[in-house]
């Protein structure tokens, strides 16, 4: 039986005061202040989503073009409830639900080099999370070559199949780019998405925003 017993929203001040004790003031102002574009929001960008709303990274640019589809349950973070649902929309929801004061802006749209300039035109830190090869490799060309060399890409490549874990890494390319995953196992391959090994990168990508956001860069 589903209780109706009224639930009470904790207060902004409440939220933030409760991630304050849990990484710091100097750290939750750096990650309040913090503004990330999320580029698709499948099993990658969906948990990586997630994973920032509760570490209190206080403004989310989300962007795709698709819908929920029931294939989708077995490694992102939506409900059975949203299938049908924009992904935008849905996962929108889900995060209000987790922070109901995060800045979200989103954009039901397929990124292309003709749009993706003024997609990014507000964030500093951009997530690459697309499933298909050829699209990351779409949005890495034309970030550095046409876009914002000064931005940072956090990019994914590599976490498909049930291979190890700790092959998962997290790489520095250049002082603007990084690149998580195994570098091996994808789509191209022949390998299938499951949620723990997906979850693992979209961790990595998380973990390396968080660590670009209070300025904690790879050597």
């Amino acid at each position: 039986m589903i209780s109706t017993k009224e639930v009470m929203i904790p207060t902004k001040e409440e939220i933030y005061q409760a991630l304050c004790e849990r990484h710091t003031s100097e750290i939750q102002e750096k990650l309040a202040a913090g503004r990330v574009a999320i580029a698709g929001l499948g099993g990658l960008g969906s948990t990586v989503a997630v994973a920032l709303a509760r570490a209190g990274v206080g403004h989310l640019h989300l962007i795709d073009f698709d819908k929920v589809d029931i294939s989708n349950l077995n490694r992102q973070q939506y409900r059975a409830r949203d299938i049908g649902r924009e992904k935008t929309e849905a996962l929108t929801e889900i995060l209000l639900d987790i922070n109901p004061y995060l800045e979200i802006i989103s954009d039901t749209v397929k990124i292309t080099p003709e749009n993706a300039k003024g997609l990014f035109a507000g964030e500093e830190i951009v997530c690459e999370a697309f499933d298909r090869p050829e699209e990351k490799a779409m949005l890495t060309d034309i970030f550095f070559e046409e876009m914002y060399p000064e931005k940072i890409l956090v990019a994914a490549s590599g976490m498909a199949g049930y291979g190890s874990s700790n092959l998962i890494h997290t790489r520095k390319v250049t002082k603007h780019f990084y690149l998580c995953g195994d570098e091996t196992n994808g789509l191209e391959g022949g390998f299938s998405l499951i949620a723990p090994r997906v979850g693992v990168c979209a961790a990595h990508e998380a973990n390396m925003i968080l660590r670009i956001l209070v300025g904690e860069l790879e050597p």
